[in-house]
């Protein structure tokens, strides 16, 4: 994460903002927005759109978006972060009006120990989402986990020859499991496996708790993200469904775009526009 290279920078922030500094010049912290364009729907950015740029300027790029939730990947927060580390992380991120509702994508075992620490990382976080990609001998030991922590499991979807590749997989994984086990649906890598992504969400209904919203240019294996709607992804149609399944207030929307990674910041602006017009139509 390179944090200890740009810790000092962050500490004198963070005493400038305690007395009194306007770092990001924000209302005051997690005050919801009087006309919110995304209809009460915690949409953020999945931090690897933003994986070329380090911590701090992934937060100053996410505020002035004017969003307020982010999805951390492990190049913008470690699972092996400190006490330290992660208060600093949170007090910036509170600074910037932004919530941490996401973290991922993370792996799990049988390894109930490993597993754990990870959970624990999340609770010292305050992140209720995990996004995973779990092996199949891993659920007796998330069963526990969700259930000891109340931090929900989703299951990512990654692709061709994944082993979640289709819908009918998340399903099988999470069938009979502990309530908060569910699904992460990246509408994109659905797309690269010919499934509808917006069926995704409809069939895993209340086990939908994170999505990745991006699009593709073709429905293959081998292709490319484009602007959302530009593609194959039909975004109305996608926020329908978000509202048809009653999808957790404090669940993680997040855009994910993974083109163009040294400046990306035109382009996930372009996706926000498309996003917010959905939202508007799926709401008429």
């Amino acid at each position: 994460m390179q944090f200890e290279s740009y810790r000092r920078r962050f500490l004198a922030l963070a005493s400038s903002a305690v007395a009194g500094a306007t770092f990001f010049d924000v209302a005051p912290i997690f005050a919801a927005p009087k006309n919110d364009p995304y209809g009460g729907w915690p949409v953020g950015v999945q931090s690897y759109s933003l994986r070329n740029f380090n911590t701090l300027e992934v937060i100053r790029h996410i505020h002035g978006m004017d969003l307020h939730f982010v999805e951390f990947y492990s190049g913008h927060l470690s699972l092996g972060a400190n006490d330290d580390q992660i208060n600093e992380t949170k007090a910036l991120l509170a600074k910037a009006d932004i919530s941490l509702n996401a973290h991922g994508v993370n792996s799990f075992t049988n390894d109930h120990t490993a597993n754990k620490r990870i959970f624990e990382f999340a609770r010292r976080a305050g992140i209720r989402n995990i996004t995973a990609n779990p092996n199949p001998d891993s659920f007796d030991s998330l069963d526990h986990l969700v259930d000891e922590y109340g931090i929900r499991i989703c299951i990512h979807n990654h692709g061709p020859g994944d082993r979640y590749d289709r819908i009918d997989d998340v399903a099988q994984a999470v069938k009979g499991r502990h309530r908060l086990i569910g699904a992460c649906v990246d509408t994109g890598h659905f797309i690269r496996s010919r499934e509808d992504p917006v069926q995704a969400v409809r069939d895993l209904g209340p086990r939908v708790f994170a999505i990745h919203i991006k699009d593709q240019a073709e429905r293959k294996k081998n292709t490319h993200n484009v602007v959302i709607g530009s593609g194959h992804l039909d975004v109305v149609e996608l926020f329908k469904a978000i509202r048809a399944v009653d999808f957790p207030a404090d669940g993680s929307i997040s855009l994910e775009y993974e083109a163009n990674p040294d400046n990306p910041i035109d382009d996930i602006k372009q996706c926000l526009v498309v996003a917010r017009e959905a939202i508007a139509r799926a709401a008429t």
